[in-house]
């Protein structure tokens, strides 16, 4: 366990870069563990999904398009969706609900908050409140392919709110986001499942925004676990084509 955690946080840290091979005796030698829990992390890795298996065998850092990003928040809305839909239709104890909004006022304290320490508050509560609605749903099938999904840069529920505390724009849907979890402890109360799973589907895709505005000040990103491993559109590049288009319609 101790090697999976270290090489993950590694890993989303851009200590490797995309497309590196994991090499074993250098990673023993830094990890400070034998082959045999290293192989096993590898593994576990590169069923995450942050490794690729090489066809000769081995692993190297899997890069990310926008495309894999958005796919996997996607995803995550869907499994999420059915997670709170089951909850809602399964129904959802006193204990729980009571839980949930214990968070939910939490949250609502510090929301409108603009300070760093707020918001590292506010990404503690989130996760925790996200975690009670999977736990609700009471599927640990479902539970174990969440997993998955939210161990991917940029999927969790969570990836984006540290970016809200420096970007105005972003700090906008945290406001959304924060109704969303309102909508959906209202929803479980009530037990109507259809509209549980259309708001958490919704609210998953807030992710999608926020890395729309998080590609616009990659001074932000870059500070933000996993990075290093997607890949962006070279923005030298983009103002070439975009200048290139320009003199072309002039011309015409």
């Amino acid at each position: 366990m101790r090697a999976l955690l270290r090489l993950r946080e590694l890993l989303l840290s851009g200590e490797f870069a995309a497309g590196t091979r994991m090499s074993e005796l250098p990673l023993v030698e830094r990890l400070g563990v034998s082959r045999t829990p290293l192989r096993l992390a590898l593994t576990k890795l590169e069923h995450e999904g942050l490794l690729e298996l090489l066809p000769g065998g081995g692993y190297a850092v899997r890069e990310f398009t926008r495309a894999d990003i958005d796919d996997a928040i996607e995803l995550r809305g869907v499994l999420e969706g059915t997670a709170v839909r089951f909850a809602a239709e399964r129904g959802v104890s006193r204990k729980q609900l009571s839980a949930m909004r214990a968070l939910g006022e939490q949250m609502e304290e510090v929301v409108h908050e603009a300070d760093y320490d707020s918001v590292v508050r506010y990404v503690d509560l989130n996760e925790r409140f996200h975690s009670l609605l999977l736990k609700a749903a009471a599927s640990p099938v479902l539970e174990r392919t969440l997993e998955g999904i939210v161990s991917l840069p940029f999927a969790s529920p969570s990836a984006f709110v540290l970016a809200q505390a420096e970007l105005p724009e972003s700090r906008e849907v945290l406001l959304v986001a924060q109704s969303h979890h309102r909508a959906l402890m209202e929803a479980l109360e009530r037990r109507e499942g259809a509209r549980a799973e259309s708001v958490a589907r919704e609210h998953a895709r807030l992710a999608s925004q926020n890395l729309e505005i998080v590609l616009r000040h990659r001074e932000v990103l870059e500070q933000m676990p996993g990075a290093s491993l997607i890949r962006l559109p070279d923005r030298r590049a983009d103002g070439e084509e975009a200048g290139e288009g320009r003199a072309s319609a002039e011309a015409t």
